[in-house]
């Protein structure tokens, strides 16, 4: 019970960050980037290890953005100049040209890498359909609903894969879900395709939108486990969960992770206690709201390291071993 983890991605280090920018530029070779990717992998390991997070993630080390990433591994996707995201971030938008397709796996390999470095559980992680599609520019398929589905069937194969190598815990992500209740059937659809094949623990990442809209519909959605974000807005949307009943395990964002501010261990407990108010302690993870890819690496360390003590210590005061 309340075991932690965290949503997928770890601020890249600077060498990375400086090799990603000569690769692109020609200056080093795909295999020289690739080495400092799985440098930096075993990095972002070892960090969760000593900090004493329960289940790990691989850090994405070898990612940009969580769309154009997958696009430029599918068959049918261009990708187009920079498109303003939010604030000042940008990213090459992908563009469906064509059919949908994958000729091989895309997180496989970088998956059993990062699991054959620990003895604990390493998430696979992957974009779910419906944001691939929310943020993708669409010139190919006649409707939204075609694109959608298109992508479940390769994104299902996917995960199949992944659970195949070994993944005990899949994480489709779908953040797009939470500014479109208009389209959530679809989603829901979708989501069927893509874990009707697998035994594996799965999970959908939701965050920064308007769960009033979409809840209790999002209990629909075809996974074990729903992650949602909770820390951004002050446990404001607490309440939404209470009725009707929330069935699913749910993992409560405890850590903002659009804030440098390390948060306070007291802070934390109090809003663990809070979620614990409306959700059983048998369904509860604990991680941080979102990916903490924009934070520096001491942030991210120092926020963790508050979220597993407070952690540590409420399990402590209810008797959870």
């Amino acid at each position: 019970m309340l075991l932690t983890t965290t949503v997928g991605s770890f601020p890249k280090p600077d060498y990375l960050v400086k090799a990603r920018n000569e690769f692109a530029s020609g200056k080093i070779s795909q295999e020289e980037l690739s080495q400092l990717e799985k440098k930096a992998t075993e990095e972002c390991i070892r960090l969760q290890e000593k900090i004493g997070l329960d289940i790990l993630v691989h850090g994405e080390m070898e990612r940009g953005d969580m769309t154009t990433y997958f696009a430029e591994r599918l068959e049918g996707f261009g990708i187009s100049g920079l498109v303003r995201s939010y604030g000042n971030r940008y990213y090459r938008k992908p563009v469906v040209k064509g059919e949908i397709k994958r000729e091989k796996p895309m997180t496989v390999e970088t998956f059993k890498y990062a699991q054959s470095l620990t003895s604990k559980p390493v998430k696979g992680i992957l974009t779910g359909p419906y944001t691939m599609c929310d943020w993708s520019f669409n010139e190919y398929y006649p409707s939204r609903r075609d694109l959608v589905l298109a992508l479940a069937e390769v994104i299902g194969q996917e995960v199949v894969d992944l659970e195949k190598a070994g993944a005990k815990f899949i994480q489709i992500d779908e953040p797009a879900l939470s500014t479109r209740q208009d389209e959530i059937d679809l989603a829901i659809e979708a989501m069927k395709i893509v874990t009707s094949k697998i035994k594996a623990k799965t999970i959908s990442h939701i965050c920064y939108g308007d769960f009033k809209t979409i809840y209790p519909k999002i209990l629909d959605l075809a996974v074990d486990q729903l992650d949602l974000e909770f820390a951004n807005s002050n446990f404001a949307n607490l309440d939404i969960f209470r009725e009707p009943k929330f069935t699913k395990e749910i993992a409560v964002g405890v850590l903002d992770s659009h804030s440098h501010i390390i948060e306070k261990k007291d802070e934390v407990k109090r809003n663990i206690k809070k979620a614990l108010e409306v959700f059983p302690v048998e369904k509860v993870y604990i991680d941080p709201d979102c990916g903490l890819k924009t934070r520096t690496k001491e942030e991210a360390e120092e926020k963790l390291k508050v979220m597993v003590a407070a952690v540590k210590e409420v399990k402590a005061e209810l008797g959870i071993e």
